[in-house]
């Protein structure tokens, strides 16, 4: 599979911590790149490409033919199988009927749109560049367009966001038929915007409990609406799992092209350098901007327990040594006991509770 990173934003939301720049000037000359950094990288990733991800930043503000010719290369130098997963993310306020038009002719079958919030408040506060009635309207005109392998991305735990908000969030996805959601709590990255005004006692500090107390009504609302949390994060109706980050959480190697963008082959990790103009002067001298990291059989293991044990399937203790799995077996113990988590045959399964707590569940069963 492969992910393109397209770093360029229309506005900085307080929160983000990607690569992205809010310069546009250079954005010819990195999609100029990214197109030779695809040819450059042709034999990174063996087989058929049976996905492809446009991330960022904001995919969806490049102009009116890019994405046709970002697909044109992939297709020329990938074997893309016909029915392959071509993801866009895309802001709300990008989001026009001609736009739609373009996508769907270069191929794009899937949106991802970056909706947050379905009020006005929530919106401000993030720094969003979309308003309510935008975020709407957008799901409406794709739907009208003829997409409906859509999901939406929504933010809950923060200080604009009441519980009834956040129920009504949920309710709105589901009366307007998303057949996909990524929810997320709000986090706050260092460095971040956000960071520094909480620091600065301008922006209201993030309530734990509340986020925690969201994640449980999400998960309620959810199943009530027929959503399989297959998961941490993402909730599928029947047919609408996402086969990208599926792929991921399955430890299936990918190519990620373009600036900030990281690739995996089962046994190494390398990421492009998170500038845009060095990537794409490197990029020009024929040079990989990257740095590597060689992953020890340890961090292999590590790298399951994590992505493993986020997903509904669980984590397959057979898939592990005869002593590893003895050794997380035995760890795995307390958590049963306490009901974090439960055994499906070898695979070691969180529970609702135990989804609040994946992060300290899978750290505790690291070699």
């Amino acid at each position: 599979m492969i992910y393109i990173h397209i770093p360029f934003c229309r506005k900085a939301c307080h929160y983000c911590n990607f690569h992205f720049s809010t310069n546009l000037k250079t954005m010819d000359a990195v999609i100029a790149a990214i197109e030779w950094e695809l040819v450059l990288r042709k034999d990174y990733v063996q087989g058929e490409i049976n996905s492809v991800y446009f991330g960022g930043g904001t995919p969806s503000i490049l102009p009116p033919g890019t994405i046709q010719r970002l697909m044109d290369r992939i297709r020329q130098t990938f074997n893309v199988v016909p029915d392959a997963e071509i993801t866009l993310e895309t802001n709300p306020d990008d989001i026009t009927a001609d736009q739609l038009e373009l996508w769907k002719q270069a191929g794009i079958n899937r949106l991802s749109i970056g909706i947050q919030s379905f009020f006005e408040e929530d919106l401000v506060w993030m720094n969003r560049a979309h308003n309510a009635l935008q975020a709407r309207q957008a799901i409406e005109l794709a739907q009208q367009a003829g997409f409906f392998n859509i999901t939406i991305d929504l933010i809950y735990g923060g200080p604009t966001l009441p519980d009834e908000h956040w129920r009504e969030n949920v309710a709105t996805a589901v009366a307007l038929n998303i057949p996909h959601l990524s929810c997320y709590a709000l986090t706050v990255e260092p460095q971040t915007a956000l960071d520094k005004m909480i620091i600065q006692h301008k922006k209201e500090e993030v309530d734990p409990d509340k986020q925690s107390r969201h994640f449980e009504l999400l998960m309620l609302w959810a199943a009530e609406a027929g959503y399989e949390h297959y998961e941490i994060s993402n909730f599928a109706k029947p047919g609408y799992r996402s086969r990208h980050n599926s792929s991921y959480w399955a430890g299936t190697p990918y190519l990620g092209v373009g600036p900030g963008a990281h690739s995996f082959n089962g046994s190494s990790r390398q990421w492009n350098v998170s500038n845009n103009t060095l990537y794409y002067k490197r990029i020009g001298q024929q040079q990989l901007p990257f740095e590597i990291e060689y992953l020890t059989p340890e961090q292999q293991v590590n790298e399951y327990i994590m992505t493993s044990l986020r997903t509904i399937e669980g984590l397959d203790t057979s898939k592990l040594s005869p002593a590893e799995a003895e050794r997380v077996n035995q760890l795995a113990e307390k958590y049963i006991r306490t009901n974090a988590l439960t055994r499906n045959g070898s695979c070691l399964v969180l529970t609702n509770a135990g989804r609040l707590l994946a992060d300290g569940i899978a750290a505790d069963l690291f070699c």
